[in-house]
C-alpha cells in the first residue's frame, strides 16, 4: 500500500489507480468492464470525426483515443475521467495541420504536453478550476459555432474548393455555392442528426451516434449513394501505431508553434478539470487536480510519438462512464482496449463511413458544446459578466483562440483582483476601537483611543490592488497624529507591492513626526516583513501582538514626546 506514495508523492502526482489497487474487487471490475465497453463504443465515431475535422487522417483520432485514453486513466487524478481527442482542439489543430502538416500537429501536441506537466508540478491545477464561468462559456460557445461552421461543407456535400478560413466569408461561400449541394449527402447528414437525437427514446445503453453511423454507412453501401466516404477521401485506413517522421523539426518551428501549444495546454487543462469537477459532483468523490494535469501532459507527450495528436479529458465520455456505472480508472483502460480492438481488426470497415454522417455527429457535438442555456442566463446577469462573456465569445469567433485564450486569462486575473479588492477595507478610527477580546464573547468591548493617536484598521489582503484605498484613507486625515497604529490582525498576506506601499506610508508619517506601530500582524505577514527588512527598519518594539498592547505602546510614545 506504501508503493504509490513512495514513487508519486502527494499532492503533485499521485495517480488514483495506484491508490485503489489494494481495495479493488471483482464486483467493481464487472461494473468497470460494462461501462468501459460502452464508453469505447461511444468514443469510436467521435475519435474519427474529431481527427478528420482537425485536418489529420481518421486513424490518428483512433490512435489518440487508444493511447491517450489509456495513459490519462492510468496516471490520472480522477476515478472516472475518460480521455481522448477533444472537440476543443479542432480549431487549433486544423490551423496547425493546414500550415505545418502532421509534423506540426505532433510537435505542437508534445509542446502542450510539456506545458501541462509543468503546470501540474507547479500546482496550478487548483487555480485553473476557478476560471470565471463567463470566460469558459464564451470560449466554448465560440468554439462550438466555429466547429459547426467547418462541418457545413461535408454536411451539404459541397465540392472541393478554396473555402475561406474566417467565419463570415465562410458562410458567404456556403450560401453562394448552395446550388452545388449533394442532396444525398444532406439526407445522410440529416438522418444522422435525427437518429442521434431521438435514439435515446429507444435506449440509452447504445449511443445514438453509433447507431446512426452504422445505419447511414449501410444505406450508402447498399444503395450506392454518390457521397464522399473516408476511403474515397483519405484512402487506406492505417491500423498500427507508428513513430512519425520529423524531418523539419527545428527551433524556428518550435517558436512558431509556441502560441498554439499554449492555447492547447490551456484548453486541455480547462476542459479536463471542469470535466473532473462535474464528475465529482455526480460521484461524490474528489479528484486530484495537479495529478490530473500531469497525466494529461504525459498523454500529450507520448501519444503524438505513437502517431496520435493532442488529447484531454472529455465531459461527454466521462459522464457516459459515470451513468453506466464506471467506478475506477480501470473503466478508462477498458475503453482504450475496446478501441484498440476496432483499430486493429475492423479498421478497414471505417473506410466505408460517409463524411456527411461524421459531419452530422459533429453538428450534435457543437450543439452540446454551445452552452446556449448558460449563455442566455449570463446575458441577463450583471454588466461585468455580460461584457466578459461577449468579449471572449467575439474574440474566439472573429479573432482566434490564440488571442482569445491569453486575453481571457488576463481578463480572469483582472476580475480576480477586482473581487479581492472588494473584500479589502481600510477604516480610520480616532475615538474608540474594538477590543481583541470581543470575538470571545457576544458583547462588543471597545477601547478608548488616546488623543493624538489614530488607528488604521485593515481588513483583507494587503497587495498591489489596494494602493488607492490606502491613499483614500489618508485623505480622511485632518489632524496629524503623534502615533498611528496600523491594525493588521485581519490581513492574511502582504505582497511586495503592499510592503512598498506600507514603507512609503511610514516614511511619509515620519516626515510629519508621526510614529507608526503595527498591531496583530499575522505570522505569514510578519514573515514577509522580516524577509524584506521592514521589521528591522520599523523596530521590533513597534510590533505589538494585540491592539491593547499597541495602545500601551502609543501612550509611552506620547508620554516621551
Amino acid at each position: 500500500m506504501g508503493f504509490p506514495t513512495l514513487i508519486f508523492p502527494a499532492p503533485m502526482f499521485n495517480p488514483v489507480l495506484f491508490s485503489l489497487l489494494g481495495r479493488y474487487t471483482r464486483k467493481t471490475f464487472l461494473s468497470d468492464l460494462v461501462s468501459g465497453a460502452i464508453v469505447g463504443i461511444v468514443a469510436l465515431p467521435l475519435a474519427i470525426a474529431f481527427a478528420i475535422a482537425s485536418g489529420v487522417p481518421p486513424e490518428v483520432g483512433l490512435i489518440t483515443a487508444v493511447v491517450a485514453g489509456f495513459l490519462i486513466s492510468f496516471f490520472g487524478g480522477s476515478r472516472v475521467q475518460i480521455g481522448g481527442p477533444s472537440g476543443a482542439f479542432i480549431i487549433v489543430l486544423a490551423g496547425v495541420s493546414a500550415q505545418f502538416g502532421m509534423e506540426g500537429v505532433v510537435v505542437v501536441s508534445v509542446m502542450a504536453g510539456i506545458m501541462l506537466v509543468a503546470m501540474g508540478l507547479l500546482k496550478a491545477g487548483s487555480i485553473i478550476q476557478f476560471t470565471p464561468y463567463p470566460i469558459v462559456v464564451g470560449f466554448t460557445s465560440g468554439m462550438a459555432l466555429i466547429i459547426f461552421s467547418t462541418q457545413m461543407k461535408e454536411f451539404f456535400g459541397l465540392p472541393e474548393g478554396d473555402i475561406p478560413a474566417d467565419l463570415l466569408p465562410k458562410w458567404i461561400y456556403y450560401f453562394r455555392n448552395i446550388h452545388l449541394a449533394n442532396w444525398n449527402a444532406v439526407g445522410v447528414g440529416l438522418t444522422t442528426v435525427l437518429i442521434t437525437v431521438y435514439w435515446a427514446r429507444v435506449t440509452r445503453r447504445i449511443p445514438g451516434s453509433l447507431v446512426a453511423l452504422v445505419l447511414t454507412t449501410l444505406a450508402v453501401q447498399a444503395f450506392r449513394l454518390p457521397v464522399a466516404t473516408i476511403g474515397s477521401t483519405f484512402g487506406e485506413f492505417g491500423a498500427s501505431l507508428r513513430v512519425p517522421d520529423l524531418p523539419g523539426l527545428n527551433f524556428d518551428l518550435v517558436k512558431q508553434l509556441l502560441v498554439p501549444a499554449f492555447t492547447i495546454a490551456m484548453l486541455g487543462s480547462l476542459e479536463s478539470l471542469l470535466s473532473a469537477v462535474v464528475a465529482d459532483g455526480a460521484t461524490g468523490y474528489r479528484h486530484r487536480p495537479n495529478t490530473e494535469l500531469v497525466s494529461q501532459g504525459i498523454a500529450n507527450i507520448l501519444t503524438p510519438l505513437a502517431g496520435g495528436m493532442a488529447a484531454s479529458g472529455a465531459l461527454a465520455k466521462t459522464m457516459t462512464n459515470v451513468r453506466n456505472g464506471g467506478k475506477t480508472p480501470v473503466a478508462g483502460l477498458i475503453h482504450a482496449l475496446v478501441l484498440s480492438g476496432f483499430l486493429v481488426f475492423m479498421g478497414r470497415l471505417a473506410m466505408m463511413i460517409p463524411l456527411a454522417s461524421l459531419a452530422g455527429i459533429l453538428v450534435i457535438v457543437s450543439y452540446n458544446m454551445s452552452e446556449w442555456r448558460s449563455f442566455r442566463i449570463i446575458l441577463k446577469s450583471s454588466k461585468s459578466e455580460l461584457s466578459v462573456l461577449l468579449t471572449t465569445f467575439l474574440l474566439t469567433v472573429f479573432v482566434g483562440l490564440d488571442i482569445a485564450i491569453p486575453f481571457g486569462i488576463i481578463l480572469a486575473l483582472v476580475l480576480f483582483v477586482r473581487r479581492v479588492m472588494e473584500t479589502t477595507d481600510i477604516e480610520v478610527l480616532k475615538h474608540e476601537v474594538e477590543s481583541e477580546r470581543s470575538h470571545l464573547s457576544e458583547d462588543t468591548e471597545t477601547l478608548d483611543i488616546p488623543k493624538g493617536v489614530e488607528v488604521f484598521q485593515i481588513k483583507g489582503p494587503f497587495f498591489f490592488g489596494i494602493a488607492n484605498k490606502f491613499e483614500e484613507a489618508e485623505k480622511e486625515i485632518h489632524e496629524i497624529p503623534k502615533v498611528r497604529i496600523i491594525r493588521m490582525r485581519r490581513v492574511p498576506f502582504i505582497d511586495s507591492t503592499g510592503i512598498r506601499n506600507l514603507r512609503s506610508f511610514v516614511n511619509r508619517s515620519k516626515k510629519h513626526r508621526t510614529q507608526t506601530v503595527l498591531s496583530g500582524v499575522t505570522d505569514k505577514t510578519l514573515e514577509a516583513l522580516k524577509k524584506d527588512g521592514f521589521y528591522e527598519e520599523l523596530g521590533p518594539e513597534n510590533f505589538c501582538s494585540t491592539i491593547e498592547c499597541a495602545l500601551v505602546r502609543a501612550r509611552k510614545i506620547i508620554g516621551k514626546s
